[in-house]
């Protein structure tokens, strides 16, 4: 056989490899449109009710987006801008036409003290700047590590406000004791305070905002548009990331218990499974290093109402997840190769917007 021929064998066993291997498969049917260009890391976007969308980029700039031109808002909070931490999520109150609070969460350090953890504040906005601005839960201690700040926030439709922290590089310690903040999803009341029924509330020295815990790094959460139940996914280390269905009071096993294993290739763990720890819905392996999270309820996409997309950092594409009885049951890949997909979000107009790291905010457009 010929060296030609060799080198051609050699491409087909290697393309067809790489199919194989292919889980997910890319769907080039929808095209998207570019809304906001230019961002560097649109961590976090949410829409007002006039439709201009408010944009947090990492580095601790808070966008205006209206009618085609960008506005940098006044007096944002201070930053911890530092590895992974930054300026991170925002929402909006569920009254927000009402009462106007807006909810963000970022990494914040504290006067004369070295490092930084998870802070979520709320504020209002009025002449492109923000106002009245309350602290409303800092974590604790401050570390000058640069990994694992979480952080995504929702609210219920009992009004209780959701966030998450990761477990700011330190698994050993943070995720499984509720006497320590980091690697946990928390519920407050929208003014800040605990809640009565939060299920650490009579745990002596707990944190008594932890809603539940044992997680490593959930950077996406959602309510389910059927069930409303709450849902994560977390970054796990090599493999292991995974979606989970959040409830009071469980333990989601991080890092007893995971699909993953170290960076290195060894291990830190022997099991998968253990009574009491809650298993995933799903999880991947290898990684795609997941951020931001959005179920599909409107009818814009034929065939894709209740599916959930979930971004890929590692791989740079939105993943189309197709769900039935409670199991992921397919994957596809969308918007292939833009970019990091670092946030994604379901539109007033019912179609999905999703902040792709150095290319801004697109808009998936139908076939």
């Amino acid at each position: 056989m010929t060296f030609k021929n060799n080198f051609l064998v050699f491409i087909v066993f290697y393309a067809l490899l790489a199919c194989a291997q292919d889980k997910n498969p890319i769907n080039t049917e929808h095209t998207y449109e570019v809304i906001v260009e230019d961002l560097n890391n649109p961590w976090g976007f949410v829409f007002l009710p006039d439709k201009s969308i408010l944009i947090n980029e990492k580095d601790g700039r808070i966008i205006h987006f209206k009618n085609g031109k960008k506005t940098e808002i006044k007096n944002a909070p201070n930053i911890y801008n530092h590895g992974q931490g930054g300026l991170l999520d925002i929402v909006l109150h569920p009254d927000y036409t009402n009462n106007g609070w807006i909810y963000l969460t970022y990494a914040s350090s504290d006067e004369n003290d070295k490092g930084g953890h998870t802070a979520l504040m709320r504020a209002k906005l009025k002449n492109n700047t923000l106002i009245n601005k309350e602290l409303l839960y800092k974590a604790s201690p401050n570390t000058t590590k640069g990994q694992h700040f979480g952080s995504r926030i929702v609210f219920d439709d009992k009004g209780y406000l959701y966030f998450t922290i990761g477990d700011r590089g330190n698994r050993d310690k943070n995720p499984q004791d509720i006497t320590r903040d980091g690697g946990k999803v928390y519920r407050l009341h929208d003014d800040g305070r605990i809640p009565d029924d939060n299920p650490f509330v009579n745990s002596l020295n707990a944190k008594k905002a932890i809603y539940s815990y044992g997680h490593r790094n959930p950077q996406g959460m959602t309510i389910h548009p059927d069930t409303r139940a709450i849902w994560t996914h977390e970054h796990g280390p090599r493999g292991g990331d995974e979606i989970n269905i959040i409830q009071a009071g469980k333990n989601y096993g991080w890092p007893v218990i995971s699909y993953g294993i170290n960076y290195s290739g060894t291990r830190f763990t022997d099991i998968t499974k253990k009574e009491g720890m809650e298993q995933p819905l799903h999880y991947w392996d290898p990684s795609i290093a997941p951020s931001g999270m959005a179920f599909i309820s409107s009818n814009k996409y034929k065939g894709w109402k209740g599916n959930l997309l979930i971004g890929s950092l590692k791989f740079q594409y939105l993943n189309n997840c197709y769900i039935k009885n409670g199991k992921v049951i397919k994957e596809e890949r969308l918007l292939d190769g833009l970019g990091r997909v670092r946030s994604v979000n379901q539109g007033p107009d019912g179609f999905i917007y999703v902040g792709i790291e150095n290319l801004g905010i697109v808009k998936l457009l139908k076939k």
